[in-house]
């Protein structure tokens, strides 16, 4: 038996039956990531002293017969999640050696869950990018091609789920960050609706779009990851009021006469490869297979949504970094006594050369003279678009698309083009903008034998549904069940 191989659901059921011990299911996980972090890259800090530490509780748990809903499962954490006594760098110089005093709500309610915490993952700085090439650390590796991306900004959370360095990951998601890594990873990622999970703990980028999702092996997985993660948190202000349904009653139910919409704008994008086309037709096929109604529908205001998200989501950031000046917290220049010079070299030096676009650019946009024709065009733009949602949320139940243009592109290729990369996520900030969930599974390979993502977005807290679908198609399919040759 290849302990580092299971799924959650897979390692549960063993460590309930005491057929393995969460002590050795983390021994095996902890090997598998001292075998392949180099090639691969995933991992910021690893935390085997306390992973070892926390198994050991878990097994004490499960013998005692008090059995939460992760018990020794080995879980990976996007390195922007506050945990209290691990550094959490968000990938930047500026908090290298930054200790939060303070587990974020997500870290606790997964540790309340009996889950094991092996580390934090490797991210594009401060969540922008998406590709994970702009982390101040290193370059995480797609484990399908060690020569292309693994998406980003949660590129290190994806690549560990894919080849087995964890049984799950959590990712957070402001246009795409999610859903593109798990697409070009080939693992099920979910970023749920705007609300559902608490962002207290989650270092802002982008406030009114930032969402913490699950990655994981399966749908199943995700689903119970989720469960967990979900709630209502007086700490976090943006936290929805709704109680959290059982999602794993939603796996198993049929897809007959549920109808999906397909939206016209999404087949006629520029730079759309042919092999994402044809697999997102031949998941059309299936879905209807399954007994699915797939009717057209239309997001008219689609050609505007990464316009709007770039200047948003950089005037977010640009208020949210400021925080950032060398004196509160993190990397402060040295030798410099003048207050303004402090400011400017601490920020030039520890920010990278995205972040410092990034804020540029939205601090251009918020400035006077030009906040009515930027960013509050971009905001009533916003409206436009939770609009064509809603239209279309009238003629179906959910709605599917491609992931991404292309599968995952070599590293390097598109660094020096901020606007090509950009484009990257023009499936999938959509959602960000409207605050619906959305998920990535695998739906297809390349011609070069990489993994093909397939969309699915509901209406808001409609999670459900998007797992009820997502568990018929990977039931009826056997792209999640392939793994990358390392």
């Amino acid at each position: 038996m290849t302990l580092h191989a299971l799924t959650i659901q897979e390692a549960r059921a063993l460590l309930r039956k005491k057929e393995i011990s969460a002590v050795e299911l983390t021994r095996a996980v902890m090997a598998r990531i001292h075998e392949l972090e180099e090639k691969v890259g995933a991992f910021i800090t690893l935390c085997e002293s306390s992973a070892m530490a926390q198994a050991r509780e878990a097994d004490r748990r499960i013998a005692s017969g008090d059995i939460p809903p992760l018990a020794g499962i080995p879980i990976a954490v996007k390195d922007v999640l506050c945990t209290r006594g691990i550094r959490t760098t968000c990938g930047s110089k500026i908090l290298e050696n930054f200790i939060p005093p303070y587990d974020a709500t997500v870290i606790r309610r997964l540790r309340e869950a009996g889950a094991v915490i092996v580390g934090k993952t490797n991210m594009d700085e401060f969540a922008m990018g998406s590709s994970t090439e702009y982390s101040a650390f290193k370059t995480t590796r797609n484990p399908w091609d060690f020569t292309r991306i693994s998406g980003g900004s949660s590129g290190g959370s994806a690549a560990a789920v894919a080849a087995d360095m964890c049984l799950g990951a959590i990712g957070s998601d402001t246009g795409g960050s999610v859903r593109q890594p798990a697409s070009h990873c080939g693992v099920v990622g979910m970023k749920p609706t705007y609300g559902r999970v608490s962002r207290f703990g989650l270092v802002a980028f982008a406030s009114s779009l930032d969402q913490v999702g699950p990655l994981t092996k399966c749908v199943y997985d995700n689903a119970l990851l989720l469960q967990v993660l979900g709630g209502h948190d007086p700490k976090d202000s943006t936290s929805a009021p709704e109680g959290v349904p059982d999602y794993s009653q939603a796996l198993g139910a049929d897809l007959k006469g549920i109808p999906i919409g397909v939206p016209r704008e999404y087949r006629s994008l520029e730079g759309m490869e042919e092999s994402v086309s044809q697999a997102v037709s031949k998941a059309i096929e299936t879905m209807e297979g399954l007994g699915a109604r797939c009717v057209e529908v239309s997001l008219p205001h689609t050609p505007y949504a990464v316009a709007a998200y770039y200047v948003i989501a950089p005037s977010e950031a640009s208020s949210n970094l400021a925080r950032y000046d060398g004196v509160k917290y993190g990397f402060r220049a040295p030798g410099v006594g003048d207050l303004g010079k402090m400011y400017r070299k601490t920020r030039s030096k520890g920010f990278g050369p995205e972040v410092q676009r990034r804020i540029l650019i939205g601090t251009y946009c918020l400035s006077a003279g030009y906040y009515d024709a930027y960013y509050k065009k971009a905001s009533q733009v916003r409206t436009l678009i939770i609009r064509d949602f809603k239209k279309a949320f009238e003629k179906c139940r959910m709605l599917l698309s491609p992931v991404a243009p292309t599968p995952a592109f070599p590293i390097g290729e598109k660094v020096e083009d901020p606007l090509t990369m950009y484009l990257s996520d023009v499936f999938t900030l959509s959602a960000n903008l409207a605050g619906i969930p959305g998920i990535s599974i695998p739906c297809g390979f390349s011609g070069e034998g990489l993994p093909i993502g397939l969309q699915l977005m509901g209406n808001h807290f409609e999670e459900a549904m998007l797992y009820r679908a997502a568990f018929c198609f990977e039931e009826a399919t056997a792209f999640h069940l392939k793994k990358p040759p390392l």
